[in-house]
């Protein structure tokens, strides 16, 4: 093999296993565990503090697949976020560079990104929607996040993550020992793996998937959509959505917005299924 070659297999090597992720859920894990299983990856689940909880990937799909760690991650937070009444920041890095996503229901998803000497290259207005999203402190929080923001010659890409987290730990973050920002995708597995309260999350059909959806939505303030006009009309919006998105991501090959396109599809077809079902109860009147 040529050294060119040879030198490029070695950088993607670095890279690969430089790379990791973590997924931020501003809801408790039996909350986030219903949806989470939607998705349809073997993820590990742990508490992350008050109201918060933390997915960790089993799997490395930007290892294998065509998308960067960045696009898988965004896919992924989109995906647990729609349909939902909670955020979901993710937190992304590899050798080149490293950011954060977040994701809040149907609203546009907002990034901010690091070069791997920590120059930042995002807007300072996405860190001020960060903090609008999560609920942080207008004034003090969005200080320091604002200093994530500016030129800092000692701290790097993964300092700048590890001040993200030091500033939603006010907010109630508290990710388990050893399960933090920077480090290799391998190492973050097996420290999750031993974490307080962990649960692993997988694909568990389609039976169990169809019970833990509409308990998630039973449970929560979109209860009253669940039924009549106005259920039916959210339910045919999202299928409306779902199908030409599924038709992209299978043009483009892209594992995130597939996953995205067929968490639209399974609410919108329950949602329909749900308000019929019901309908012949005569459990509600009619919208």
């Amino acid at each position: 093999m040529p050294s060119e070659a040879v030198d490029h297999a070695d950088r993607a090597d670095h890279a690969d296993h430089a790379a990791g992720a973590l997924l931020l859920c501003r809801a408790a894990p039996d909350v986030v565990e219903p949806v989470a299983r939607l998705m349809r990856e073997r993820m590990l689940l742990a508490p992350a503090g008050q109201g918060w909880s933390v997915l960790v990937p089993e799997g490395k799909p930007w290892v294998h697949g065509d998308e960067p760690v960045d696009r898988v991650l965004t896919g992924w937070a989109t995906a647990l976020a729609v349909g939902s009444t909670w955020p979901v920041l993710a937190l992304w890095w590899d050798a080149d560079h490293a950011g954060c996503t977040l994701a809040a229901g149907f609203r546009r998803t907002v990034e901010y990104v690091w070069l791997a000497n920590g120059t930042p290259v995002g807007e300072d207005e996405a860190l001020r929607t960060f903090a609008a999203r999560l609920g942080l402190d207008p004034v003090l929080d969005v200080q320091s996040l604002e200093q994530l923001g500016r030129p800092d010659t000692e701290a790097d890409a993964r300092a700048r993550l590890l001040g993200l987290v030091a500033v939603l730990a006010r907010a109630g973050v508290a990710l388990p020992a050893g399960v933090g920002p920077g480090e290799p995708a391998d190492r973050l597995r097996a420290v999750a793996r031993v974490a307080p309260g962990v649960r692993e999350v997988e694909w568990s059909g389609w039976r169990d998937a169809v019970r833990a959806e509409l308990d998630v939505v039973e449970q929560g303030p979109l209860g009253p959509w669940l039924r009549g006009s106005r259920a039916r009309a959210l339910a045919a919006a999202q299928l409306a959505a779902g199908l030409p998105m599924a038709a992209w991501a299978w043009r483009r090959r892209s594992g995130g917005w597939a996953a995205t396109a067929a968490l639209l599809l399974v609410h919108g077809s329950l949602g329909l299924a749900y308000d019929r079902v019901r309908a012949s109860d005569g459990g509600f009147g009619r919208g």
